[in-house]
């Protein structure tokens, strides 16, 4: 996103819908309203675009210091304030899912840190994962079985 004014007024719409939380398991109604909130146009589906422009208010989330990276202390902080935020019957952040290792994972330059660029394409490959029959949209389905499959140790 080129507009980091854009991206930071999607923080306060991200905070309400509970867009700015991480990816969690999703069950029941919350299911539903995590996928409306995430399906901007309302069609039923959501796009790429769609799920990029969460991955993208996240990282301004997480980028507090406005350096356009993300560093392993900066995702721990993010990661335990969407912690404290969540109900007792739902865990949060797995233990499998160390920030080092997700620092690691989409560090494409090697330099210890994320940045949007990086975050992006990280976003984009899980897209092409959980969109499992290759339509180029997800499925209320696909989204719930790509965060279940990301919650039993899958990619």
């Amino acid at each position: 996103m080129k507009n980091p004014w854009l991206k930071l007024s999607g923080i306060g719409l991200a905070a309400l819908l509970g867009l700015g939380a991480p990816a969690v398991a999703l069950a029941g109604d919350d299911a539903g309203s995590k996928f409306k909130s995430i399906d901007t146009n309302g069609d039923g589906k959501i796009s790429q675009e769609e799920f990029v422009a969460v991955s993208d208010r996240k990282f301004v989330e997480m980028d507090v210091n406005r350096d356009g990276r993300v560093t392993v202390m900066e995702m721990d902080n993010f990661r335990a304030r969407a912690n404290k935020t969540k109900e007792k019957t739902d865990k949060g952040w797995d233990a499998r899912y160390t920030s080092s290792d997700t620092i690691k994972k989409l560090d494409t330059n090697g330099d210890g840190s994320v940045t949007e660029v990086e975050f992006e394409a990280g976003a984009t490959v899980k897209f092409g994962e959980m969109d499992t029959n290759g339509d180029g949209f997800l499925s209320q389905s696909e989204l719930e079985a790509g965060h279940a499959k990301m919650h039993k140790g899958g990619k």
